[in-house]
């Protein structure tokens, strides 16, 4: 299938990425799609821009700030705050896209950007959905003590704060990715689940993908999580989750916490699989989520 090299500004920087057109694009939403922990848009969202693109939705793909093919304040390297702005860029751009799609923007995420659409959806107007696949909500419930005065902070900080002056929180790295020795070089992602996947898409040519990252969590006065904005969601969202996910970090019960927060129609679907089943192109739990995801967006 056709697509056309993008690209817009966030924070003064340049991200790059891939429009698809589909069929009869001007009466058609578009979904911005952004995927997880320092993968490339070639590993595997590809794959699912172009079956969605087959599907009738038009497709915004684009690599984080400092990733692949994207120009960043730092290179490979993972904040929260500014993937989550790329995103609110990326939107911004495609809406700029008068005509070229229906005016209906639906925000797709994978893995840890699973978990920052859940934190844009609630924070900018004019979406149609959200789709969440596989997102870390957190280790264990947050104890919010004024839930409206948290989430008015994490949005001012998000759509008007400088992220470049955000006070030096949590900086680990630079670190490998993944490992297959977690004793001679531990790695950000350990699970050896993690190693395949990376190694074998990573790998591909031209990816662009680099097996090293500096994960960074700046000191704020309120957390980055969708345990602040799920309470804050108005559109329908759906969150699709491995029944069997393999990273540590990601707790169905807190997914489900998440969920349960949402003030809007909403689906939770679990797949039979862990973290990385569903996105090995074309493999069965691809094609699973491929069609619970266009179903739930064809309602939209």
């Amino acid at each position: 299938m056709s697509y056309q090299n993008i690209a817009f500004s966030s924070d003064n920087f340049t991200l790059r990425g891939r429009w698809y057109p589909c069929d009869l694009a001007s009466e058609k939403p578009c979904i911005v799609m952004a995927h997880g922990t320092s993968a490339t848009i070639t590993m595997a969202l590809s794959h699912y821009a172009e079956e969605f693109q087959k599907n009738g939705f038009n497709v915004l793909l684009f690599d984080h700030a400092g990733f692949g093919k994207s120009d960043g304040r730092q290179t490979l390297t993972i904040n929260p705050w500014v993937q989550a702005r790329g995103i609110c860029d990326a939107v911004a751009y495609a809406q700029s896209r008068d005509g070229l799609h229906n005016g209906k923007i639906i925000l797709w995420g994978d893995s840890f950007a699973g978990m920052l659409v859940l934190v844009v959806g609630a924070v900018i107007e004019g979406l149609a959905g959200i789709v969440s696949f596989t997102p870390p909500c957190g280790f264990e419930e947050i104890d919010l003590k004024d839930p409206n005065t948290s989430f008015s902070k994490l949005k001012n900080i998000l759509l008007s704060g400088n992220l470049e002056e955000l006070e030096e929180g949590i900086v680990e790295g630079p670190m490998a990715v993944v490992s297959s020795d977690q004793l001679g070089t531990p790695s950000l992602l350990k699970p050896i689940q993690a190693f395949k996947w990376f190694i074998e898409h990573g790998g591909q040519f031209d990816s662009g993908w680099v097996n090293s990252v500096t994960r960074e969590i700046p000191k704020t006065d309120v957390p980055f999580s969708p345990q602040v904005t799920a309470s804050f969601i108005t559109v329908p969202t759906l969150i699709v989750s491995g029944k069997n996910d393999e990273m540590v970090h990601i707790k169905l019960d807190i997914q489900k916490l998440v969920f349960d927060k949402i003030n809007a129609p909403k689906e939770f679907y679990e797949i039979n699989g862990g973290h990385f089943g569903a996105i090995y192109p074309k493999s069965d739990l691809f094609w699973e989520a491929i069609t619970i995801e266009t179903n739930f967006m064809r309602k939209l």
